[in-house]
């Protein structure tokens, strides 16, 4: 939101970006904008409680994919990210937890090999350190310019999280529009508790190929956060103003046995 005004995609109405931002990016009519990983961060994690993890891993190119390392460059110089997640572990209201938060503007905050490393390595931390894990999702889902690289992914996330679950850790996922592809197919919905803001996009293909696929018109509302909690997909749906004391109070009915003192 670089300008001084922007206009809500929900209500129409013409909002002072300071205003918006403010509000935590949320419109007086209750449309949710989308959110940076540093934005998130600062939102939840208490002041200084903050410790990045691998913020050095960043994409090579693998499979030399025309114009992907041009398209890489882009972000990191727009977002001043190596990759499209930030994780690292912090406090919320005090208490200790691990975090990682997908950038929707590092090319859609697609999963390649390096967002699949940083989400394993999140969770292989969690592990060691005994914090509980969340992530929240923004995703197109699998990175297409990674071919097969990408698609690992979605098993190797899946089996960092079953380690986590067995050690008896919780793990908290949080799906934020929009939540698709490879993403939503794989990490984002093997929480102990899936959390949703509300109006969020949340499918493994989108709605306009399913109507195209079946021929047929599409329930109002079908794959966002309320429909998905109507039909048992979604726990629960917290508006972002109330995210933070929220998913506090959730954290501490988990109480894990946090190594003190150590940093991941």
């Amino acid at each position: 939101m670089d300008g001084l005004w922007v206009k809500c995609k929900q209500c129409q109405q013409i909002l002072l970006t300071k205003e918006l931002e403010k509000n935590l990016k949320v419109c007086r009519c209750g449309y949710h904008f989308r959110m940076t990983a540093q934005e998130r961060i600062n939102m939840l994690v208490d002041e200084n409680s903050f410790i990045e993890w691998d913020r050095e891993l960043a994409t090579k190119d693998p499979l030399k994919f025309p114009g992907y390392a041009q398209k890489i460059q882009k972000c990191q110089i727009e977002t001043s990210m190596g990759e499209a997640i930030s994780t690292g572990q912090g406090r919320i209201c005090g208490i200790p937890f691990a975090i990682g938060v997908m950038d929707p503007r590092f090319i859609m905050a697609s999963m390649g090999a390096v967002v699949g490393e940083k989400i394993v390595r999140a969770a292989e931390r969690a592990l060691k350190l005994r914090l509980p894990l969340v992530l929240f999702s923004a995703s197109g889902g699998a990175r297409m310019q990674e071919g097969v690289l990408s698609l690992m992914q979605m098993a190797r996330t899946s089996a960092a999280l079953t380690r986590l679950s067995e050690a008896g850790l919780p793990f908290f996922s949080i799906l934020t529009d929009p939540t698709t592809g490879g993403v939503t197919a794989s990490f984002a919905m093997l929480g102990d508790l899936i959390i949703a803001e509300p109006g969020a996009l949340i499918g493994f293909t989108g709605p306009r190929v399913i109507e195209q696929t079946i021929r047929q018109k599409l329930p109002e509302g079908f794959q966002r956060s309320e429909f998905l909690q109507k039909h048992g997909m979604v726990d629960i749906i917290i508006e972002r103003p109330k995210m933070r004391e929220q998913l506090a109070a959730l954290l501490g009915l988990h109480h894990c046995d946090a190594v003190e003192g150590v940093q991941g």
